[in-house]
């Protein structure tokens, strides 16, 4: 399952809706608003993607991970809209035989999601605006 949507979702839909009987384990990132960016409190965050193209590339990676790590299914689902802190904005939810591909599967996904999908946030505090940088580790 892939979804762009200004509707908040269910991590026990989503695991309900993935469980197979191969499956061992499941490995879920799940990305909430920020309260507090750069020591300032956030109001809230304004999500804008190019919604076609942002689909379509995680179309790519959710088929790059079920070849690349052996796992099971893949779903990932991003907010959009204006989204207050510690409302959910990003979720990655994973299922394979066994936990270590899980794990890898994730973690490579939430990194590639990042600086690939045309996903754009601005941060709104009491004293301005700002567009966020992502800041993608180097390994």
């Amino acid at each position: 399952m892939l979804s762009t949507t200004e509707k908040d979702f269910s991590i026990d839909e989503i695991v309900s809706k993935m469980k197979r009987p191969e499956v061992g384990g499941f490995v879920i990132f799940l990305g909430v608003v920020r309260g507090l960016s750069r020591g300032e409190r956030i109001e809230r965050m304004t999500v804008e993607a190019y919604e076609e193209m942002a689909r379509m590339e995680m179309d790519k990676l959710r088929k790059r991970a079920l070849e690349k790590f052996k796992v099971t299914e893949v779903t990932i689902i991003h907010r959009i809209g204006d989204l207050k802190p510690s409302e959910n904005i990003v979720l990655v939810a994973v299922s394979a035989p066994h936990r270590e591909e899980a794990f890898e599967a994730c973690h490579w996904l939430i990194d590639e999601i990042k600086k690939i999908v045309p996903i754009w946030k601005k941060e709104k505090t009491p004293s301005s605006e700002r567009w966020v940088k992502e800041d993608i580790r180097k390994k």
